[in-house]
């Protein structure tokens, strides 16, 4: 029984920390209606920590056959990969990108997949708390603030000189944002 449960040169800490971690920025994302929720940010967290975790269990198998091995380079690896990922959620729709926060997401739940691999599974899961903060934290504050519901973009987009959108009806500038914030 002993043998079916090891999971060496993996921890079991770590793997639940990596689940926790990314389930508990998931469910923000989820509850919040937006793209990479719970099982994609779970899965994202779970296999960076994989790779860099695998990563030194071979670089201290390599070091006993006197072959040398740099974990840095998978950590840059997997940071090349996850730009590939964010970058697939990134769309732009009528001169207006859409989906950087979902990117940022991405990226940071593999800077926390990394924090585990390297062992510090507590503080993985203090980050990903931190994360939600950040993001409800703000959202909070750009629905409180007038001056915070736009961005720079949408402004010099939808607006002319005369502080109309192309239609001409600032009350369509209202709902378009609207609509575009929901889907971020």
């Amino acid at each position: 029984m002993e043998v079916i449960l090891s999971v060496v040169p993996l921890e079991w800490g770590g793997i639940g920390s990596a689940l926790l971690a990314g389930a508990i920025i998931g469910l923000e994302r989820q509850i919040m209606g937006k793209a990479v929720g719970i099982r994609t940010s779970s899965l994202i967290c779970l296999a960076t920590y994989l790779f860099i975790a695998i990563s030194f269990a071979a670089t201290d198998a390599f070091f006993t056959s006197r072959v040398v091995s740099d974990p840095s380079r998978i950590i840059g690896q997997v940071v090349t990969g996850v730009g590939f990922l964010g970058a697939g959620v990134i769309i732009a729709r009528d001169g207006v990108v859409l989906g950087v926060t979902s990117a940022a997401v991405i990226w940071i739940l593999a800077a926390i997949g990394v924090v585990v691999g390297v062992g510090h599974h507590m503080l993985g899961i203090l980050l990903a708390l931190l994360t939600v903060l950040v993001l409800v934290g703000l959202d909070y504050m750009e629905s409180g603030f007038k001056w915070l519901q736009k961005s720079v973009d949408e402004t010099l987009i939808h607006r002319g000189k005369n502080g109309h959108s192309k239609n001409g009806s600032k009350q369509h500038d209202a709902q378009s944002n609207d609509e575009e914030r929901k889907e971020d």
